[in-house]
């Protein structure tokens, strides 16, 4: 674990990039000083810190300044560059860089940077990362000495990987089938029109559905959550299928597992499995298992990767069994990008 405060420079200052900021802000562990992004308005971004629909007020004094946010008086240094490897990272001095932007040509750019400046983490499923870090499946392999470029997936698989692979370990897993249930994305539109890709600007998405309506209705869709999450656990891969709702909800998301193993089972005998996955997890928040009778509002702000709903996890003859996960879409997955932090040396 990082002894030493870490200086973090930030490329992208949207929904991902402010939960992670607030996370290092309340935690006082590493200090951000620079940010990226392509919002010239300085003003704005720190607007958009300060006040959140979904999070509350940030309890910090922001102010913006000429190139600079000024968090409780400490200087943020701010630019716009287009591109992750054309941003002067080496003139603030930066110990590492979370590339939080999901535009795709920041992925490949990331590699310059991790060679020739920081160290990157990435906060998708990036295929050309060194590695991919998910808490609870992978963290044990990381070697920060080797790993320069390195992904945290996404929110779906971080929640996933770690109850998968327990209970392949465990019992074995045959087939599966893996819905989740997402909150609306910014990509998406109010009022029906064509679905604009964020990962690649000026792209229309082919699938139409995307682009109707997001506050309206369930938009059925399809999802890379089993692609991620085959790639943290090759041992599955080809075992599973997927597909995904948007919901007009505006956080926290819910995964509905089910899965063929390859051996019977009770439901106890599971929660015994996975009681042992929480209680090994040494200090962090990776799974959580509870029995009360929450919404997906009440897990608003939960720091864990996954909260295991046993109230759900069932068995049918044996084989048959049933896990339902909810996951904080944007804090709980923010808070395991500011964990990899503390993995630096």
């Amino acid at each position: 674990m990082s002894e030493r405060q870490l200086r973090v420079g930030l490329n992208g200052l949207g929904r991902i990039g402010r939960a992670i900021t607030r996370i290092l802000h309340g935690r006082g562990t590493h200090q951000i000083v620079h940010i990226n992004d392509l919002n010239t308005d300085v003003n704005n971004l720190a607007y958009l810190l300060k006040y959140d629909t979904t999070f509350g007020r940030l309890d910090a004094q922001i102010e913006a300044g000429d190139g600079k946010m000024l968090v409780n008086g400490r200087a943020i240094r701010v630019t716009h560059v287009a591109s992750i490897d054309e941003v002067d990272w080496a003139g603030s001095d930066v110990d590492v860089v979370i590339e939080a932007t999901g535009v795709a040509h920041n992925e490949k750019a990331s590699h310059t940077v991790g060679k020739t400046t920081a160290p990157v983490f990435i906060t998708h499923a990036a295929h050309s990362a060194d590695f991919t870090l998910v808490f609870g499946a992978t963290d044990h392999l990381y070697d920060p000495e080797k790993h320069k470029v390195v992904s945290t997936s996404i929110c779906d698989a971080i929640a996933a990987a770690p109850v998968l692979k327990t209970l392949n370990d465990t019992f074995g897993i045959a087939s599966g089938f893996i819905t989740t249930l997402h909150p609306w994305l910014a990509y998406q539109n109010l009022m029906d029109g064509p679905a604009r890709s964020q990962a690649y600007p000026g792209v229309t998405y082919s699938n139409y559905p995307l682009g109707r309506s997001s506050i309206g209705a369930l938009i059925p869709k399809p999802t890379t959550v089993i692609q991620a999450t085959e790639r943290i656990l090759p041992e599955i891969k080809g075992l599973f299928q997927c597909f995904s709702y948007r919901v007009p909800t505006p956080c926290v998301s819910t995964g509905d597992i089910t899965l063929q193993l390859e051996r019977d089972a009770s439901a106890d005998e599971v929660i015994t499995a996975l009681r042992g996955l929480e209680s090994s997890q040494a200090g962090r928040k990776v799974v959580r298992i509870t029995d009360e009778p929450l919404i997906s509002v009440d897990y608003l702000g939960d720091d864990h990767s996954c909260i295991i709903d046993t109230r759900w996890l069932m068995t049918n003859h044996g084989r048959h069994l049933k896990v339902v996960l909810w996951y904080d879409n944007e804090w709980g997955y923010s808070s395991r990008v500011v964990d990899a932090l503390d993995l630096l040396p």
